[in-house]
């Protein structure tokens, strides 16, 4: 019997669907940041985030890691790095391999972050949401702030952007990659991001030293990358 015409199914092509409705679900429009904790604690619980968000349909770990790595070069065994919505710690066990041996985590979902503890990849964890509230962090902690995948709908707000500068110490290194289309997808995203990067800027806070477009960040789907560099004498940071 031919099989011409004829598609298969397989456990990958059912696994990416399921992310994909997940990863939808997670970012749809008006979405609390509490429903968006509960989600993804219910999401780790049931043991499927990782094996949902394989390499294959997640490069972004890959490339944020990779950005961290070109940044701290020589340093990498020393650095301090701050990994912002660290969930199961994807990000984490790829600068783990790099080399990276200080590691800490901030993960609101309390089912992400234990499973990221028992990984045994980060000295301290932190059950937070980065958001205009101060952090039990102490100014200029870390050589480095990541987040990957922590931005969108109900997710990390712009106010949050004062925290990891506060918390990244001068001449430091700041790494957000998140999904492209949330720059036009997510409101207040569309209406300030760029400006307020610029802004901060601006300011004195940081300098961007990139911004650039991830080809098949997840699901085949671009993703853009900032890269910031904490200014040595920075004004007003509190």
């Amino acid at each position: 019997m031919s099989n011409e015409g004829v598609t298969t199914i397989t456990h990958n092509d059912v696994q990416e669907d399921t992310a994909r409705v997940f990863t939808a679900e997670c970012h749809r429009v008006g979405i609390t940041t509490e429903e968006v904790v509960d989600f993804y604690t219910k999401w780790a619980m049931n043991g499927k985030y990782d094996q949902d968000l394989h390499f294959e349909n997640y490069e972004g770990p890959v490339v944020a890691a990779n950005a961290v790595a070109e940044y701290c070069k020589d340093n990498i065994p020393w650095a301090n790095v701050l990994d912002v919505a660290a969930g199961t710690g994807l990000v984490g066990k790829q600068l783990q391999n790099r080399g990276f041996k200080h590691l800490d985590a901030l993960e609101p979902a309390t089912g992400m972050l234990e499973h990221a503890r028992r990984k045994n990849i980060y000295t301290n964890l932190y059950c937070e949401f980065l958001n205009s509230k101060r952090l039990p962090i102490d100014d200029d902690s870390y050589d480095c702030s990541v987040s990957c995948g922590g931005m969108g709908e109900g997710h990390i707000p712009l106010n949050g952007f004062s925290e990891l500068i506060r918390v990244t110490k001068p001449g430091g290194f700041v790494c957000i990659v998140m999904k492209e289309s949330y720059l036009s997808d997510c409101k207040e995203y569309e209406d300030g991001l760029e400006q307020l990067v610029k802004d901060l800027e601006d300011a004195g806070k940081w300098e961007r030293l990139s911004r650039d477009v991830v080809p098949n960040y997840v699901f085949g789907e671009n993703g853009v990358m900032f890269r910031f560099k904490i200014r040595d004498v920075v004004c007003d940071r509190k």
